[in-house]
């Protein structure tokens, strides 16, 4: 299991490949890659992404650690990046590894889930014209973590 919280751009294939090629014995391997998108088609000059070290890292793999268990995971992968952020850049990354396709699906969702709405990162959107917004918690995300 690797946890990453890191200021610096990551290559999601590369990623991919080196986690599926240390998942022995797994039969499916699942990633998703979390890109910065800008919801008001042109507004968003950047997202500043704040977190606390070691308590980020701290949440993040007990997390995925309840993951492993809960799905019998061969292993995963969280990538979560913090600083600023263009549109387009890739945010986070999800990958999980087990025996059947969908213990790495569900896990890979849960994983997802959580990184939405519970994990201890604090986001900002810079707007075109200079304003600044704190990111909202959305009933969305909150409704998608109730199912798990």
């Amino acid at each position: 299991m690797r946890i990453s919280v890191q200021e610096t751009p990551f290559a999601p294939g590369a990623e991919g490949d080196a986690f599926a090629a240390g998942a022995a014995g797994a039969g499916a391997v699942v990633t998703f890659t979390g890109v910065v998108r800008d919801a008001d088609q042109g507004r968003l000059q950047a997202m500043e992404i704040e977190h606390y070290p070691g308590m980020t890292e701290k949440a993040l793999t007990a997390i995925a650690e309840e993951a492993c268990t809960r799905w019998s995971l061969a292993d995963a992968l969280v990538i979560h990046r913090y600083g600023r952020l263009a549109p387009g850049e890739r945010i986070m990354m999800v990958a999980t590894a087990a025996r059947h396709r969908r213990d790495a699906f569900e896990a890979a969702e849960y994983l997802m889930d959580y990184l939405k709405s519970r994990a201890p990162f604090w986001k900002k959107e810079i707007l075109t014209g200079g304003d600044a917004d704190w990111v909202a918690a959305k009933d969305a995300d909150e409704d998608a973590l109730k199912r798990w």
